[in-house]
């Protein structure tokens, strides 16, 4: 499924649907990635430093033996911390966890503000795609549905920017042997974990789910594209190009109308030049694109 491409919120040259939502599931492997490589700072544990990191008081081996306990009780790799002072200091570990929910809180606000571009309307937006109707979403204008998962997304995304904002400050607060402000800096990467998880499942299950492609309103908003004169550039120049753009806008006609007005191109070279299907490149198609 062809479309028009947009950047500055402007119209832009084409791409397909596929191209389009390969780029989302992009985003969101490279924040899972990111998820994964953070967990290992945090598998290392203070506990038997004590106090100030020494061990004083501590029994032999204690520390190992917690370690070693909770890593087969949790199945999760947990060692002992090498250095125990940075252990109680420092919390960089859970930092790097809260940076990457942020990391991927703005991926997600991204996704989910693009689905609710493209499926605005339903008659007066963009409406290329519809969301699943989950509630009535206006108590005074009857039949209108909005796209809530989107912005319950949106909603989360913030609020988990908010919390690593606080956990960024949390932990650079460690006063010489200890940071107390472990309760914060747990409260809040809980707190972003839990929101994340429980917002991706619903806006999978309640609106990715469900997402269905406008083809005709898709086809009406290429071929009215005015950036399709972008496949004439290379023929006749970036300048009559755009001479050919401003006209058709100007007059409120085609692009092909105003081409062969101006002289630029006749009606068989623009035929062969303006093709949306060879405007896309071979970039890959992710995705069931019906």
């Amino acid at each position: 499924i062809i479309k028009i491409g947009r950047t500055h919120v402007q119209d832009a040259t084409p791409l397909s649907l596929g191209q389009e939502f390969s780029g989302y599931v992009a985003q969101l492997d490279a924040c899972r990635s990111s998820l994964e490589a953070a967990l290992p700072g945090v598998y290392a544990l203070a506990q038997g430093g004590t106090a100030v990191g020494t061990g004083l008081n501590a029994p032999a081996r204690f520390a190992t033996r917690v370690a070693d306990h909770l890593a087969r009780q949790s199945g999760l790799p947990f060692y002992t911390a090498a250095n125990k002072f940075a252990a109680l200091a420092g919390h960089e570990g859970m930092a790097q966890v809260s940076s990457a929910c942020r990391t991927a809180a703005c991926a997600l606000f991204k996704v989910a503000n693009d689905l609710r571009w493209l499926s605005s309307g339903p008659r007066c937006g963009i409406g290329e795609i519809s969301l699943p109707e989950n509630e009535p979403g206006s108590s005074i204008m009857p039949g209108k549905v909005n796209p809530t998962q989107c912005e319950a997304m949106t909603m989360v995304c913030i609020q988990v920017m908010g919390n690593d904002a606080a956990v960024g400050f949390a932990a650079a607060s460690g006063n010489f042997e200890l940071n107390v402000y472990k309760p914060l800096i747990v409260f809040n990467v809980l707190n972003s974990i839990r929101l994340l998880g429980d917002a991706c499942s619903s806006l999978e299950l309640h609106c990715v789910r469900g997402i269905v492609a406008n083809s005709q309103r898709i086809a009406t908003l290429l071929q009215n594209s005015l950036m399709l004169v972008t496949a004439l550039a290379p023929r006749i120049g970036y300048d009559k190009a755009a001479q050919v753009a401003k006209k058709a806008h100007a007059e409120g006609s085609s692009l092909k109308d105003a081409a062969l007005t101006l002289g630029f191109v006749d009606a068989q070279a623009f035929e062969e030049l303006v093709r949306p299907e060879k405007m896309i490149g071979d970039a890959p198609q992710t995705g069931d694109e019906r």
